[in-house]
């Protein structure tokens, strides 16, 4: 393969994993701080649990999910509202990329998933399934 080729893996690139980090310390470090100009996000805990990187870096997608809050998609609005806004909060931070990319703003759902997973693994039907297959391996 030559070195113009690209072998299309499954997963992003170093790159674009270190630029998505940068992101994501610049913003939790802007949130932090409360640099916002909305009240929906006066004094909400933001967790950023990931920033995915498009291949060109031009696109950021920031995984959030807002602590001790029921509705946490009024907040990523609010945070999809203020988008421009955290980019331009954002840009000192990282002064050495050539273009700052473009915020989006997702709720992560995989604390839930998790909880709910875990819920369904120590559900009475799957742990009689569970112990059914034991007693079979030890015949």
């Amino acid at each position: 393969m030559s070195r113009f080729e690209s072998s299309h893996s499954a997963g992003p690139s170093q790159r674009q994993l270190r630029v998505g980090e940068l992101v994501r310390h610049a913003l939790a470090e802007v949130l932090q701080r409360g640099e916002s100009n909305d009240p929906a996000l006066d004094g909400v805990i933001v967790t950023i649990a990931e920033v995915r990187m498009s291949a060109d870096l031009k696109h950021a997608t920031a995984l959030v999910h807002p602590l001790g809050i029921e509705d946490g998609d009024g907040v990523v609005a609010a945070l999809n509202r203020n988008a421009r806004f955290l980019r331009g909060r954002i840009t000192p931070a990282l002064r050495q990329m050539r273009a700052m990319p473009d915020l989006k703003f997702r709720l992560d759902t995989r604390f839930e998933d998790d909880a709910r997973i875990d819920e369904l693994l120590r559900s009475p039907e799957v742990q009689k399934d569970l112990h059914d297959d034991d007693e079979e391996e030890g015949r």
